[in-house]
């Protein structure tokens, strides 16, 4: 039996990367997963390969910034699979855009407070009080190993993910009477697409010092994915309000 059997898991942003690997991973462990994404092509494309290997999937178009789409996301959740377990706040991602908090432009510090904390905050508003009728639940939310260090020129994207961390904390106290889980994930750099593309293109750039920092090297997205099938399945059961960083030993470097 599967470590996700019977459970509804949501997972944002799971057209590609880690979202992804994440989506074909949990529903090979049982669960039924909605794959939210903005890119229909590449939802569709992650429920072919979740499907494909005997997984149950379903796409859902969805942007995170909008709050009507993130309702409807939930609402056909339910209306498909009757409840929801998991909700896996994935979307985000830093911009080459991105500087100190004095030269970022301001339409950057925006974008990453909308889609990286906005989106969570909205998944959460909706997604929560579903996993309480479901008799409790997993959150798990995404930050950065961004949050945990000082990282020069990207103060919109830390500002964003360091409130992530925050409210992480502060939605673990609040729910925990419902049984509900809140926890978070703060990869390094990842070897994706885009960010192996990001080092290849950008040498000496932020993310090529953050990649050389990592002693034990590059996390793949599915070594991503089973971190988050642990805070996703019942083992992580009394475990909730953590920061759970993997980014090859780059924080105690």
């Amino acid at each position: 039996m599967g470590r996700l059997e019977g459970k509804v898991a949501i997972i944002t942003g799971a057209g590609s990367g880690i979202g992804r690997a994440s989506a074909i991973l949990f529903a090979q462990e049982g669960a039924k997963v909605i794959v939210a994404e903005r890119d229909e092509a590449a939802g569709r494309e992650t429920v072919r390969q979740a499907m494909a290997q005997g997984g149950t999937a379903m796409f859902v178009a969805t942007d995170v910034t909008d709050e009507k789409s993130v309702e409807n996301m939930v609402r056909a959740t339910v209306g498909e699979f009757g409840k929801l377990n998991v909700l896996y706040n994935n979307v985000g991602g830093s911009s080459v855009h991105d500087n100190s908090v004095t030269e970022a432009p301001l339409e950057e510090f925006w974008r990453s407070i909308k889609i990286d904390l906005f989106g969570t905050w909205l998944g959460c508003r909706y997604g929560i009080p579903e996993i309480i009728k479901a008799g409790g639940g997993s959150v798990i939310n995404t930050t950065s190993v961004f949050a945990l260090t000082g990282i020069p020129k990207k103060d919109s994207y830390t500002a964003a993910k360091g409130a992530i961390s925050a409210l992480t904390r502060s939605m673990a106290v609040e729910y925990a009477p419902q049984k509900v889980r809140v926890n978070a994930l703060a990869p390094g750099a990842t070897s994706t697409d885009r960010i192996l593309k990001v080092i290849a293109e950008d040498n000496g750039g932020v993310v090529n010092q953050l990649a050389k920092g990592q002693m034990l090297g590059l996390p793949t997205p599915h070594e991503i994915a089973c971190a988050a099938l642990y805070l996703a399945s019942d083992e992580s059961r009394v475990t909730t309000g953590q920061i759970l960083p993997i980014d090859g030993g780059f924080i105690v470097a």
